[in-house]
């Protein structure tokens, strides 16, 4: 990425679009930074399992003691898998045209990414993930999105609660439906019209983890979620916690589409933390 501004004979159009690129990969390499940093104590989690089960069987040589081991070694590096492939396919440049996309893998992907931080702030995560058609999606975008909708959850419930996240068919069979609910303070009514405003945020700045308060997460969003023509929006009540609700169109629907999902923003990246 170059951070320079662009030319000053470039059309303001095109200037502006330079420079939402430029930020949008600063947030994408700033939200991996932060992933990178919470899944790399993860990882030593699970090297530590296969180092103390391999040395289990190593000292026990009865065939149930060995067998045991074998299978926390096995379980441990399957684990380690998952984060590895979380975490590569967030940081590698996967393509930008809309492709079918199974919505239930990335929420399982991007979950595995955020666990140790919802066990960390005692969040339990309930989901409900049928079988639903894929999407027309740009799948490195509509992860980005995700983890900043799960990390926003997160935040709002500084305590500890409960997200739940669900995925949903339309009866007509054009869309799906995925839905992320917390039970956290919820957002005042006169505030709900702007949350979606860019550089406007409920927070009053980074929390403990250095996440959130910037302004720019829920622009992003909204900005990808419509790129992809969806729709996102917000129900929330002081209270009774915020759901987010994003409507993709199923693959079929816009089959043809094949081009990249540009919204002036290449490669856009959702920052973390509104």
């Amino acid at each position: 990425m170059n951070p320079s501004a662009p030319p000053a004979d470039v059309p303001l159009e095109e200037q502006v679009r330079q420079l939402k690129a430029q930020l949008a990969e600063a947030q994408k390499l700033t939200a991996l930074g932060e992933l990178v940093g919470t899944t790399t104590h993860e990882f030593n989690n699970v090297l530590m399992t296969i180092l103390n089960y391999a040395k289990l069987g190593m000292r026990h040589k009865d065939e149930p003691s060995r067998d045991k081991a074998f299978e926390k070694i096995y379980a441990a590096a399957q684990r380690a898998a998952k984060i590895t492939s979380g975490v590569l396919g967030m940081a590698r440049n996967r393509s930008q045209a809309m492709a079918p996309t199974n919505l239930k893998s990335l929420i399982e992907e991007s979950l595995v990414l955020l666990e140790r931080e919802m066990r960390k702030y005692r969040i339990s995560v309930l989901t409900d993930l049928p079988d639903v058609p894929p999407v027309s999606a740009v799948a490195n975008q509509i992860q980005q999105v995700l983890l900043n909708l799960l990390t926003n959850a997160r935040q709002a419930m500084p305590d500890g609660g409960t997200l739940c996240i669900s995925l949903a068919k339309a009866k007509d069979g054009k869309t799906v439906d995925l839905i992320i609910r917390d039970t956290g303070g919820g957002i005042p009514q006169e505030k709900l019209p702007r949350i979606f405003d860019r550089f406007y945020t409920t927070k009053s700045g980074p929390d403990a983890s250095g996440k959130g308060g910037t302004g720019l997460g829920l622009a992003a969003c909204r900005d990808i979620v419509e790129a992809h023509r969806g729709r996102i929006r917000v129900e929330s009540a002081l209270g009774r916690g915020t759901c987010f609700t994003i409507r993709l169109p199923v693959a079929q629907r816009i089959a043809g589409a094949a081009a990249a999902v540009h919204l002036g923003i290449p490669q856009a990246a959702a920052a973390i933390g509104q």
